[in-house]
């Protein structure tokens, strides 16, 4: 089907156009990318065709020229884009720039600057806090509440998707074990996540207030926060995350504007304990973006978590991240946390899904609690939009493969 002519309904309409890199076939050369339906649009050479303002900021290599130039930038680079793809005189010369999307290579969309993981979800909060302090008067720690829990990663692991994992190898120790020992990890999980990618950076030392979170923040996709678990416990105390979160990190190839989620936003879940002012988003639009995420392992859907129930939204977090004065910088990426909702099957990571390893999961392949070599997990994604049609949200995928190394 002509790239022009896609369906109604599509989830990768017109209404949507999230942003890519990919490279034409037979080439290696990178180019930034504007999916529509099941073909890409190589951006540059519209822009280039058409004499758009803007061409210089898509004939890249890379989305970050892109999204450093701001947040008028992207309303117009996108309202083009709309018109390129709509108007039927531009037809006849962009449908020539129109990739099959099966026939290129896509690449990580952007170069990642820092990396920010959060903890927002109160179902996900509560259900670790059940399974490893069960006798706790309370399952959530007392901070979590009055602010956003979160960790520094690490950027240079971010992977885009289809990118292999390698099953990363550390040191684990069982209660019952005297010492440690060291090997290749045991208890390999996902956590399904959004990740919010940074455009314009902001000032050392200027905190960035609720109200300018969409002046920084260009778009959202899909991540999957890699996890070892049996590392993870041994290590986190008393600093948290290192060696068991490090290895991985999968984003999804496309990155969805927050233009294209105007009709998916929502209020969050009601909050129980008063805010500090420089979180409070009682007279702020509303924060939370209603988000259908799936979760697959080896193509059998294992959950739905529902991004609404997030309790902390992104404009939380970002003005969290940001009130010691420390500044953005074009291509921050952070993660929300695990998506999980109140339901057994809205669980977003093996941890809950088995109960720590305790009830596995059957699978058409077999029983699993936690991951094994040759697995492969996908998390996909749709958000309501314009007119009742579906906004997709571009799906992550990785493989685990065992380590091969002499240290394994």
């Amino acid at each position: 089907m002509p790239p022009f002519d896609v369906p109604e309904g599509d989830p990768f309409g017109p209404h949507n156009l999230p942003y890519g890199v990919f490279s034409p076939p037979g080439s290696s050369e990178r180019r930034v990318g504007v999916r529509l339906g099941d073909h890409v649009l190589d951006a540059g050479a519209a822009a280039h065709a058409l004499g758009s303002p803007y061409a210089s900021l898509l004939a890249r290599p890379t989305l970050n020229p892109l999204l450093a130039a701001g947040r008028t930038a992207w309303s117009d680079v996108r309202r083009a884009l709309t018109a390129w793809v709509t108007v039927p005189a531009h037809r006849e010369t962009v449908e020539p720039l129109f990739h099959p999307l099966a026939s290129v290579a896509l690449h990580l969309p952007f170069e990642v600057a820092d990396y920010v993981d959060f903890y927002a979800s109160e179902n996900h909060a509560r259900n670790v806090g059940r399974i490893f302090r069960p006798d706790a008067p309370d399952s959530l720690t007392p901070n979590w509440k009055h602010l956003p829990i979160g960790y520094h990663g690490r950027s240079g692991t971010v992977l885009v998707s289809g990118t292999d994992v390698v099953r990363p190898s550390g040191q684990r120790k069982a209660p019952t074990d005297p010492v440690p020992v060291f090997g290749p990890s045991v208890r390999l999980d996902i956590e399904a996540e959004v990740g919010f990618v940074v455009g314009a950076p902001s000032e050392l030392g200027r905190p960035v207030p609720l109200g300018d979170f969409r002046d920084h923040v260009f778009g959202l996709c899909l991540l999957n926060d890699w996890s070892a678990r049996d590392v993870q416990a041994w290590e986190y105390v008393p600093l948290g995350p290192f060696l068991g979160k490090s290895f991985a990190t999968s984003v999804s190839a496309w990155v969805t504007p927050l233009d294209a989620l105007e009709e998916a936003r929502v209020a969050p879940p009601e909050r129980t304990h008063a805010l500090l002012p420089y979180l409070d988003d009682a007279d702020e639009e509303p924060g939370g973006y209603d988000l259908r995420i799936s979760v697959a392992v080896n193509g059998h859907v294992v959950s739905e978590p529902p991004f609404s129930t997030m309790y902390w939204t992104a404009a939380q977090q970002l003005a969290h991240m940001t009130v010691n004065g420390a500044s953005l910088r074009t291509g921050d990426l952070y993660g929300s946390g695990t998506v999980s909702g109140p339901a057994e099957g809205q669980r977003g990571s093996l941890l809950e899904l088995t109960w720590n390893g305790r009830d596995a999961l059957e699978l058409p392949d077999g029983k699993r609690t936690f991951l094994e070599d040759g697995d492969v997990v996908t998390l996909s994604a749709w958000a309501p939009g314009p007119g009742g049609v579906r906004v997709g949200l571009g799906e992550v995928t990785g493989r685990v493969i065992p380590r091969t190394d002499p240290a394994s």
